[in-house]
């Protein structure tokens, strides 16, 4: 097959990090437009990285005959649509996460895709990191003997404007940030979750009307007996702090640095080493390897390794997180899917 024509929808941070990458580190692909409701930004976007086609809807790109490859990194409350949008023409497609924002709309976007007979990978990156995949590969072989607990940190160094929570477009911690640590669990895991429990505090009294929390805990049971526990909390102010547990029957795994960079200082002051400062840095190569595998998968004709139902399983432990904090209470996955598995 000869080079993959793409198209991006969606140029803010994270997906002009993606037609970056498109643009300059795979060279299997071709990044044929842009697209984004946002004229002066994909005008931009499109000039810097030049590229000569840019659109203001998925509808407009979607409509070019060099494109086979749509990636989705919109704001999440359109990821269902433009799925439905990308399908509809044929296209095979890469959406960054949450798949959607409820069970219907998620359901309804993979029957598009099923219906359309195309590829769907939804963008849960840190199965691609280096050090998560490798511990994939150490839980596989059996090292840790059988996963027991799952403990997850997730804390970003400082909260999103004010302006990402008035827009709308945006959902709640549990699905917005929570929802990577909800697919590790179950990946890490390789395990369904069946029940959680989660509490939230506010410690920001504008997130309040706009129904949004700046902390979370998450307690989960898994159906064979296994246990979790996720974190998560919106501005640390120290940097960007990503770290995960597994503790085996035979051992435990941790995943996850704070550093930048392997160097300590000492002074008379006291010990200091930097820090992460942002996703876009932990996680370049996790998203450059995310999106190679895509154009692989693509041009292979295979499957896709982080499929639509992944999507969907990690929504619906984000939904019931919702719902239990709302409620005061635990809630079974049961309680929102219909099955005993979600």
């Amino acid at each position: 097959m000869s080079k993959l024509g793409v198209g991006v929808v969606g140029v803010g941070a994270m997906g002009r990090r993606h037609a970056e990458n498109l643009r300059r580190a795979i060279p299997e692909a071709c990044l044929v437009a842009v697209a984004d409701a946002d004229r002066a930004r994909v005008r931009q976007v499109a000039d810097e990285l030049e590229v000569e086609h840019a659109y203001d809807s998925i509808e407009a790109l979607v409509e070019r005959k060099d494109i086979q490859a749509v990636l989705i990194a919109s704001p999440a409350k359109f990821h269902a649509s433009a799925i439905q949008v990308a399908a509809a023409a044929g296209m095979n497609i890469l959406c960054e996460k949450p798949l959607a924002l409820t069970l219907e709309e998620a359901n309804a976007a993979l029957a598009a895709v099923e219906r359309a007979g195309v590829r769907l990978q939804v963008g849960h990156m840190r199965r691609y990191d280096p050090a998560y995949a490798a511990a994939k590969k150490r839980i596989e072989a059996g090292e840790i003997g059988e996963p027991v607990i799952f403990k997850a940190i997730g804390r970003d160094r400082e909260a999103p404007p004010l302006s990402y929570f008035q827009s709308g477009l945006n959902p709640m911690l549990f699905l917005d940030s929570s929802i990577h640590e909800f697919d590790l669990a179950r990946w890490l895991m390789e395990d369904e979750v069946t029940e959680v429990h989660a509490f939230a505090a506010v410690r920001n009294p504008e997130l309040a009307q706009f129904g949004d929390i700046d902390a979370g805990v998450v307690n989960l049971r898994f159906v064979r007996g296994g246990i979790g526990n996720v974190e998560s909390f919106r501005e640390a102010c120290y940097g960007y702090d990503i770290r995960t547990e597994i503790v085996g029957s035979k051992g435990t795994l941790l995943v996850g640095y704070l550093r930048q960079t392997a160097q300590l200082v000492l002074t008379d002051t006291g010990a200091g080493h930097d820090v992460v400062g942002h996703w876009l840095v932990r996680f370049a190569e996790a998203y450059l390897n995310e999106l190679r595998d895509f154009v692989e998968t693509v041009r292979a004709g295979r499957q896709p390794r982080v499929s639509g139902e992944d999507g969907r399983r990690a929504l619906a432990i984000a939904l019931a997180a919702e719902r239990s904090y709302r409620e005061s209470r635990p809630v079974a996955l049961l309680e929102l899917t219909g099955t005993r598995r979600a």
